[in-house]
Parts: C-alpha cells; sequence; structure tokens
C-alpha cells in the first residue's frame, strides 16, 4: 500500500490543474482516503515529482499533524492538533483543519496562521480557503508586515491570490505602548475598507481618518501608499513648510517620479506668498558602466537693484548642475561636471546645493589608474561668485594633462617617481600662459637595526613656461618664454622610542631633515597660477616644497626639526603633540610675510589632540611666531559631554589667511549642542560669530526632532545675518512631519 500511496502522490504532484498551480489539497485527502482510518500521532507526509525536463519543477506538500481522520460519507477530511500545511514558500498554521472534496473548499479554525512568501504574516480566528488558498475569507483578521506594520480589521477576502480586501481596518506600523497595549498607537489610519494588492505592493484606504492618539485629525475619501516592501515609487514625497521674513510663507511640494529601476526624476516646487514659484527638479540614472544626475531650477521673480530693491520687470533667475561618470575598462573612466548660476547670489538666496560655495567650476577628465600609475587629461573653467570676481580675469584650463608615476622597488628598497604635466591657461583679460613640467625623484627609505628610519631623496624639476601679459617685480608687463631647472636633495632622520606603561603605551619621535637646493628659482617673468596660497602647518612641514602647485619652488638651503610625543591606553584613548620648526640659510622671497617661512626662521607649527574617552575630543592647531610668540593661526575643534549630551566647539583665528593679504585677519567661533532629551526627543542649536571688530554675529539656529519608528516630526528655528547686494538678514521658521509609509501618497478629497 505504501507504495501504491507514494506513487498516486507523485502522479497528483505531477497534474497541473488548469493551467495553474496543482491543487496539493488533494494530495492530503488522497492520503485520508487510501489510510480509510484515523492515525493517531505525529503524521508526515510529503509529496515531490519527477519532473519532465520540458516542465516546471512544482514544490512540496508537506502535512504534520497529530490527527486525521476521513468521512466517507461526506467526503471531510479532519486534521487536528498543531497542523501544519506547507506548500513551497507558504505555510499554513492552526488547531483544526478540514477539507470539503465535494465544495473543494480547505477550513482552518482557532489561532489560524498563514505565513506568506513575501515574509508578511496573516492572523484570523477562522479562515476558509479554495483554489490552493488563491481565494479566500478569513474572520478577525490580523496581518504583521515585513517591518512590523500592522493592518488589522473585523474580516478580510482573498482574491486570485494577489488581492487582499480588509473591512473596518485599521493601518499603523507604530508600536503599542507596552505598559498600556490597550491604547491607541500614536497615529493610525482608519478606514472603511483597504485593499493590499500584493502583485503591484500598493496598499488603497476608502473612506480614511487620519487619527493621533485616537482622536480624528484629518479625512480621505481615497488614499494610496505602497506597502513595505517598496523601496521607491512615483508619488508625492513629504511636504516642507517654513516661514522668513524675505519669501513669507514657503511650501515645498515634492513630485518623486520612479521612472525605472536605474533612472528617476525629482521634481519640486517652491511656493511662497512673497515672491514669484521656483521650480527645482533632479535627474538621476545610472548606466551599466556609469551615472549621470542633473540638478536645476527657474524663477521668474520681480527685477531688482543692487540694494535689493524692487525695480519695473521680471527677470529669469536659475541654475544648472551636471555631474557624472563612465567606465570605459577597469583602468580609464571619463568624469566630467557643469555647474552654472544666472547671477552671483542666487544660489545663496534660494538655500539650493551648498549655497555657501564662492565658485562654480565646470570640468571634464578622463583618467586612468594602473598599479601605482596615474594619468589624465581634463579642462577647467570657473564662475566666480563674489562681488570682488572680474568674469573677464577667469581662467580657462585647457588643456590640463599629467602622468604620476612611481616605480616597484629595487632589491635595496629604492624606488623612482616622475611627474610630468602640461596645460594651457587663457583668459580675456590678464595673463595667459602655457606650461611643461617635469619632476623626477630617487627615494631611497632604511630602517637601521637600532630602530632610527631613514629616507634620502634626489629630486629635480624641470619647466618650460610660455607665457602672455605678465606683470614683473618693476611692475613692466611683458611676454616671454623661460624655463628653469631646480635639484632637491633631502635627508630626513626619525627614531621613534616606545615604552609600555601599567594602562598605555607612550611614544616619543625626534624628527629631522635637510634640505639642499639652490637659491632663488622663481623667476618674476613665470605666472603664478596655481601657487598663491600656502597653508604652512604641521602636515608640510617637513614637505619638499611647501607651495601647494608646481609654479613656486621652494628654494635655499635648510634645516627642519620636530618631535612627536604620544600616550595611547590599552582601551582606548589617545594623548597626541607634535611640535616643529625650520631654519634657512637665506630668507626666501617668494613667500609672504605673512605665511610664515619667508624669515630664515619659521614660525613654530604644532598641534594636540586629546582624546582620552568618548566623551571628550580636542584637537588644537597653532602656528606663532617665535620671535614675539604671538599667534598667527589658531584652530579649536572641541566636542566634550557624554553621547547624551554633547557641546562643540570650532574656533578659528588666521592672521592675513591669504598670502595676498586679499582678506585680512579672520577670526571666527562657532558653538553648538546636541541633546538627547528621551529616546525619541533631541534638541540641537548653533551660534557662529564673527570676532573680527565690527563683525558680529553671522547666524543662529536652534531646533526640536521628535523621532520613532513610524513618525518624526522636525522645528528648527534659524537666523541668518549676512548681507550681499539682495541678500538681506533673515529669519527662518522650518516645519516638517514625516509618516513612515506616507512620504509617498496620492490622495484625493
Amino acid at each position: 500500500m505504501a507504495k501504491a500511496m507514494h506513487h498516486r502522490l507523485q502522479q497528483l504532484a505531477q497534474r497541473p490543474r488548469d493551467g495553474k498551480r496543482v491543487n496539493w489539497i488533494s494530495a492530503i485527502q488522497t492520503l485520508a482516503f487510501s489510510v480509510g482510518l484515523a492515525i493517531v500521532g505525529p503524521t508526515v507526509v510529503m509529496s515531490q515529482q519527477t519532473t519532465p525536463s520540458n516542465e516546471k519543477e512544482l514544490p512540496y506538500v508537506v502535512l504534520r499533524a497529530d490527527e486525521a481522520t476521513y468521512d466517507k460519507n461526506t467526503g471531510i477530511v479532519t486534521t487536528r492538533g498543531k497542523v501544519e500545511i506547507s506548500h513551497g514558500a507558504e505555510v499554513l498554521h492552526a488547531d483544526t483543519v478540514t477539507y470539503d472534496k465535494r465544495k473543494d473548499t480547505i477550513t482552518a479554525i482557532g489561532n489560524v496562521v498563514l505565513l506568506e512568501p513575501t515574509g508578511d504574516v496573516i492572523f484570523s480566528d477562522k479562515a476558509t480557503f479554495s483554489d490552493g488558498m488563491r481565494e479566500g475569507i478569513a474572520e478577525g483578521f490580523r496581518m504583521l508586515m515585513t517591518d512590523n506594520t500592522r493592518l488589522v480589521g473585523v474580516g478580510g477576502t482573498r482574491t486570485g491570490g494577489l488581492i487582499t480586501t480588509i473591512n473596518k481596518a485599521v493601518f499603523s506600523p507604530c508600536n503599542l505602548c507596552k505598559d498600556k497595549p490597550k491604547w491607541p498607537p500614536l497615529w493610525r489610519i482608519r478606514s472603511h475598507q483597504v485593499t493590499h494588492d500584493n502583485e503591484s505592493k500598493q496598499i488603497e484606504h476608502k473612506d480614511a481618518f487620519l487619527e493621533f492618539y485616537g482622536i480624528p485629525v484629518i479625512y480621505t475619501p481615497y488614499l494610496s501608499h505602497p506597502d513595505p516592501s517598496v523601496k521607491r515609487r512615483s508619488g508625492f514625497l513629504t511636504p516642507t513648510f517654513s516661514n522668513n521674513a524675505t519669501f513669507g510663507n514657503v511650501l515645498l511640494t515634492p513630485y518623486f517620479w520612479a521612472i525605472a529601476p536605474n533612472e528617476d526624476l525629482l521634481i519640486t516646487p517652491q511656493w511662497m506668498t512673497q515672491e514669484s514659484p521656483v521650480l527645482g527638479a533632479t535627474y538621476r540614472r545610472r548606466f551599466a558602466k556609469g551615472e549621470l544626475e542633473v540638478d536645476g531650477s527657474v524663477t521668474n521673480p520681480e527685477r531688482q537693484d543692487t540694494n535689493g530693491n524692487g525695480i519695473d520687470g521680471n527677470k529669469v533667475r536659475e541654475h544648472l548642475f551636471a555631474k557624472g561618470k563612465y567606465h570605459h575598462n577597469s583602468i580609464w573612466r571619463t568624469r566630467f561636471q557643469f555647474q552654472h548660476a544666472s547671477d552671483d547670489t542666487y544660489l545663496r538666496r534660494y538655500q539650493f546645493p551648498e549655497p555657501d560655495r564662492q565658485t562654480l567650476t565646470t570640468s571634464f577628465a578622463t583618467e586612468g589608474f594602473k598599479g601605482r600609475n596615474y594619468a589624465q587629461i581634463s579642462g577647467y573653467s570657473f564662475q566666480g561668485l563674489r562681488v570682488s570676481d572680474d568674469p573677464g580675469e577667469s581662467p580657462l584650463v585647457l588643456p590640463f594633462a599629467e602622468y604620476n608615476y612611481v616605480s616597484n622597488p629595487t632589491t635595496t628598497g629604492a624606488f623612482f617617481t616622475a611627474d610630468t604635466n602640461a596645460l594651457i591657461i587663457t583668459r580675456d583679460e590678464g595673463v595667459d600662459s602655457r606650461r611643461l613640467s617635469f619632476k623626477g625623484g630617487w627615494h631611497l627609505p632604511y630602517t637601521a637595526w637600532t630602530g632610527e628610519m631613514y629616507r634620502l631623496s634626489a629630486l629635480v624639476q624641470t619647466d618650460l613656461y610660455s607665457a602672455n601679459d605678465v606683470t614683473t617685480e618693476s611692475g613692466a608687463v611683458e611676454s616671454a618664454v623661460t624655463g628653469r631647472v631646480f635639484p632637491q636633495l633631502m635627508a630626513e632622520w626619525r627614531y621613534p622610542f616606545a615604552r609600555a606603561e601599567a594602562n598605555a603605551v607612550q611614544v616619543i619621535e625626534p624628527m629631522a631633515a635637510v634640505v639642499v637646493a639652490p637659491n632663488g628659482g622663481n623667476d618674476d617673468k613665470i605666472p603664478n597660477e596655481d601657487s598663491q596660497d600656502v597653508e604652512f602647518d604641521s602636515t608640510n612641514l617637513f614637505a619638499p616644497n611647501r607651495f601647494s602647485g608646481v609654479d613656486r619652488v621652494d628654494g635655499g638651503h635648510r634645516f627642519i626639526y620636530g618631535i612627536n610625543w604620544s600616550l595611547y591606553g590599552n582601551h582606548g584613548g589617545a594623548i597626541e603633540t607634535f611640535l616643529g620648526q625650520s631654519q634657512r640659510l637665506r630668507t626666501q622671497t617668494a613667500f609672504t610675510s605673512s605665511s610664515g617661512l619667508r624669515d630664515k626662521t619659521s614660525d613654530v607649527v604644532g598641534k594636540l589632540r586629546l582624546s582620552p574617552g568618548d566623551w571628550l575630543d580636542f584637537l588644537y592647531r597653532f602656528r606663532f611666531d617665535p620671535d614675539t610668540t604671538s599667534a598667527r593661526r589658531n584652530q579649536v575643534d572641541l566636542s566634550i559631554g557624554p553621547s547624551w549630551l554633547k557641546f562643540g566647539t570650532n574656533y578659528l583665528f588666521l592672521d592675513e589667511s591669504s598670502n595676498t593679504g586679499t582678506f585680512g585677519d579672520r577670526e571666527e567661533v562657532t558653538l553648538s549642542f546636541n541633546a538627547r532629551l528621551s529616546n525619541r526627543w533631541t534638541a540641537n542649536g548653533s551660534t557662529k560669530k564673527n570676532l573680527i571688530s565690527g563683525g558680529g554675529t553671522v547666524n543662529e539656529s536652534i531646533g526640536l526632532t521628535y523621532s520613532d519608528e513610524c513618525f518624526t516630526f522636525i522645528v528648527r528655528g534659524t537666523r541668518d545675518f549676512s548681507e550681499d547686494r539682495d541678500l538681506k538678514p533673515t529669519n527662518t521658521l522650518f516645519f516638517q512631519l514625516i509618516f513612515k509609509h506616507l512620504g509617498t501618497f496620492a490622495s484625493a478629497g
């Protein structure tokens, strides 16, 4: 009989039903019919077919129960006691399951649980299914989705295995209060009827109320949103509301269009009560070997003069940013960036991406990476946004090509480097220049058996320039072809000492270097395009060339010395310090007096970092004049406090931060705090002040945020005191509500 029963189950599993899935209930019925009596004790029946090569394999059918009976007169199979029926990824649990052969229905009673292939779990008191679980009716319907979102109703129906309809339903992703589980959740949607389409992954509500703590606050006859399994879907995103003195009430109503799995478009209208609306959009697309992103906006406000006063007519204002990259193969790729704004203050006025930037850069580059080597060819153009920027003096760099080579070490550890580049710079007004540069080097690192570390480097830089309209030191404007050959020899030494303490490791590392090079090397007929800004600190004290680019070289003989001292805790935490200086034989006039490198004795540079634990992180970078001990640069970054209450300070002092003295001294401080008031409430605030005489407060902000598993509330107030042409001091109040799953919605009223 066992062989005959097994053969019969194989036949049933191989036989499709009306082109749909196998009627796996028939396999259960046949088992009971073949046995013809009650079976007491755990029962397990499985059917698996041997599928012909041209047919799709069908899943297992598994039945587990403590007891199974079959009534020949009524044709009803009954299973009791921890009943489990599974067919592929679908699993049904119940206290009692009966199958009516004549009606072809299965009824589950008591603690009914249905595990869906999607991961959703359906609970009910009683459920009746037909057509291989594709059709069904449930009483006392409860559904737990994959992200713990709950959908509850008095009853539900299942149609076609895909559509589930729940009557008098409540939907909420919020957890219930553990102490008072009978209380309503923070928010929920109570609807006359809810439909869940498992194919389109969409949930639709009819005659719905949005309730806060059980109190109805909003009604809509129709509401639709994706189910929790959806990661992206077309629809309206959470709107944002704010108010400020310049624009009045401001409402952003973004719409997200999921064009394709690899392509989308975000459209963001910005409605304002005191000015014309702004239309913004962001388009993104990924390709098999690349990506593209385009961001832009446009508006047509009233024309204004340089002081921000209205005049007759309107003026179109806009911006367009684009960037992308394409990987040709594992070595080569091409990238580009386009940035344009209709005028200098547009981005800051409407707070578009990176509104504080002072220069827009358009560029392209094709570059290759192979081993230790790099090559690229690129081009650049710029749009200055400062009031002092002259568009005619803005450079066009095209082309700019470079190649960087690092050889493999020889048996002695020595290696070679070669850096070459070429560029052409043109302007409508000012200097035009062309440059061809090569810098080669030989480097030999060595570690002695005593632990001392040495490094010997021999460098040579060769440059050829052709320039027009260069202003020399005498004030003459000339055009010339010139060049230079600039050799350098550098020897470095350092000797780290380490000692283990009881709970830490202490490291003391003295270091020194000698640089030998010709004096000068910076002909005034060589234009300075890439070496105007010198930021001298502990990071480049031991660099062969402290200039940031190629156009200026750091000539002359000099001696460099410094010391590192560090203490590292065995269980975390650290103290790190550095102090250093350099001495040269002659004054280097290529550096400005404010750079700290012009005199024979350089400024003293160093840093101090304290991080004994998570409650404190302190970094102090400094540069001071050795003769007067006055500070030339002070920078402090401080974060202090436990994880639930952090205070931060950022302080910066620059004595003529630009070596040209364009900006003069700068001194500013930013104070901030971030407090976790509870598991769900946080507060934060900041203020930035310009400490130079007459500077005052730059901006202030304070905000409060509530966030839990289903809801986020943000309110923030800001004050911006900046003034620049049509930009005036502004107070802004920002307000946002974010409902989980309803960030993308469609509603009709």
